[in-house]
């Protein structure tokens, strides 16, 4: 479960997780995660589609993610969903640390009835972001569907990771996106899990993963 105190600006890490706030003029942003967690999730956001996304991410992922958001909601969601993104990639960089023992690649492959994700990740310390994703429609309830990229671009940029992501087939605009953070979640999940056949160290033939 997550544990970890906010404290001074910093986050206090206790084994694989961290808590990470960002401040901003458009955006309040507190994450909290546990890489090795149960899949338990808090998100309040005041954006409900998104946060069952989220919710997804974490069940899938078996991490436990806490998350409280007040953003400029009056405007758009767009900052709000970006800036989440950042500081959840925030949060995965420092639980991860030297990146020590991780498996380092994932991937999933998701159905849900007609629709079909593909999500493959490594730990690269490289960001770049393949989304390959083109919806029925722009709004699925009042939530934009152009935002599911903007978050998935903050969260490479900060967690500093290569991620493909690709829709395969769908016709139903919430059924492509939960195939999507439910295959994130898989792949991130493999991703970060610790290799027992590890000899210790980033899994890198230049021996770092930090960029």
């Amino acid at each position: 479960m997550l544990a970890s105190p906010f404290v001074d600006g910093a986050s206090v890490m206790a084994g694989r997780s961290a808590t990470v706030q960002r401040d901003t003029r458009e955006t309040r942003i507190r994450v909290s995660i546990d890489l090795d967690g149960s899949g338990h999730s808090h998100v309040d956001a005041g954006l409900p589609f998104f946060e069952h996304m989220l919710d997804q991410l974490a069940r899938h992922g078996l991490m436990d993610i806490e998350v409280a958001a007040d953003g400029d909601l009056q405007v758009d969601a767009h900052h709000t969903v970006e800036d989440l993104g950042i500081t959840l990639g925030q949060a995965i960089t420092q639980a991860l640390q030297q990146k020590a023992g991780i498996r380092r690649f994932g991937h999933a492959y998701v159905p849900l009835d007609e629709a079909l994700s593909r999500v493959v990740v490594d730990c690269s310390g490289r960001p770049g972001l393949s989304f390959n994703v083109v919806f029925p429609r722009a709004r699925i309830a009042d939530f934009d569907v152009d935002l599911f990229h903007e978050f998935f671009q903050g969260l490479v940029n900060h967690a500093w990771l290569t991620l493909h992501i690709d829709n395969l087939r769908g016709d139903n605009a919430h059924h492509i996106a939960e195939t999507l953070f439910k295959a994130a979640g898989q792949a991130l999940r493999q991703a970060v899990e610790l290799d027992p056949r590890s000899p210790g160290g980033a899994p890198s033939t230049k021996g770092t993963l930090t960029g």
